[in-house]
């Protein structure tokens, strides 16, 4: 039985990128070969030398909404912090509001000028709440002049381009947090990728903070994964069967990518076949993959569920051995990190 302990490491908190570099693709990466143990250092734009003609590349086109507002309760004046997770049904939001004991089921909130309201329809686990928004004229309009970019909490810089936190590809609106792999990719690197003869596939998977949530059990088989909603398109579907059919790898950019990819794999009997829908897939050790055959993803929180999603395709052992490595050569960590390369 597999602890979360098992998953743990010591990570100094200078690590921790605050800002991200100037150029996006100057970040370093560390590649690691699962069959030999071999780890290597390079820098982000030498991953088109991990990439061979026929390949496909997989990305998340989500886009992260700015989905942290702050409102008041007109009856006491009492103010709010709410962050949107999903889009549950229409103007229906699950959210998370702080502090949650002064969002009781009936609750009002105001937010900027009254263009935008909200009410509290129920109460979940967690300090999670069902929340009812009305507004006038377009509420994605409403949300882009009121709300922030949610940066996890680990980052305390304030960030100075909201679109630093937001990959070049990012299309569909929906995710409460980036899926940061991608935030290494250039125009001009995706553009040298592709004529190099690497197709380039994109889904959605629109990212909830439940891929962050601390694993608060020991037995890591008791941990259950908060379901996001996911996207494959049958046009990304023909092209990854394509690719397959040629004798092509399929290469996920980051956990988000992966965990649509062996969704539906593993619906489908190892298949690769449109379709959407929610997905709790809670990716250990002992899982076999059924479609992708190696990705890049950043550095992850000691104990999480990422760092167990590596851990199942490249092995305990040598996950945290890289990540030791990674740690000497003083890498940097977590979202505006830098990046590893596992084949």
């Amino acid at each position: 039985m597999l602890t979360t302990e098992d998953f743990d490491f010591e990570l100094p908190e200078e690590l921790i990128a605050q800002t991200p570099l100037a150029q996006r693709d100057s970040s370093r990466l560390l590649v690691l070969d699962r069959k030999s143990g071999e780890i290597e250092d390079k820098h982000f734009n030498e991953i088109i030398d991990e990439l061979t003609a026929g390949d496909a590349l997989v990305m998340n086109d989500t886009r992260v909404l700015p989905a942290r507002l702050y409102g008041v309760k007109p009856d006491t004046g009492g103010h709010l912090e709410v962050l949107l997770l999903n889009n549950t049904h229409d103007d229906e939001w699950e959210t998370l509001i702080k502090p949650a004991k002064r969002a009781k089921v009936g609750t009002e909130i105001v937010f900027g000028d009254g263009r935008l309201k909200a009410e509290v329809k129920e109460e979940l686990e967690h300090g999670g709440r069902i929340i009812t928004f009305q507004y006038e004229g377009i509420f994605l309009e409403n949300l882009e002049s009121l709300g922030e970019m949610p940066l996890p909490p680990y980052i305390k810089e304030r960030l100075e381009d909201p679109d630093r936190y937001q990959t070049v590809y990012a299309k569909e609106n929906g995710s409460a947090a980036a899926p940061t792999a991608g935030l290494h990719f250039t125009p001009e690197l995706l553009q040298a990728i592709e004529a190099k003869g690497v197709k380039l596939v994109y889904l959605t998977l629109h990212v909830g903070l439940g891929t962050f949530r601390p694993v608060s059990v020991d037995n890591i088989s008791e941990h259950h994964m908060h379901s996001e909603f996911y996207r494959l398109s049958e046009e990304a579907a023909a092209q990854l069967n394509d690719v397959r059919a040629n004798g092509g790898k399929i290469i996920a950019v980051g956990t988000t990518s992966i965990r649509t990819l062996e969704t539906i794999g593993s619906k489908f009997d190892g298949a690769i076949k449109a379709d959407s829908g929610w997905t709790d897939i809670f990716i250990t050790p002992g899982y076999e993959f059924k479609v992708v055959q190696a990705f890049s993803t950043n550095f992850h929180l000691p104990k999480s569920t990422l760092v167990m999603l590596v851990s199942a395709f490249a092995g305990r052992e040598q996950t945290l051995a890289a990540y030791h490595h990674a740690i000497e050569e003083r890498y940097r960590f977590f979202s505006f990190g830098d990046a590893m390369f596992v084949k």
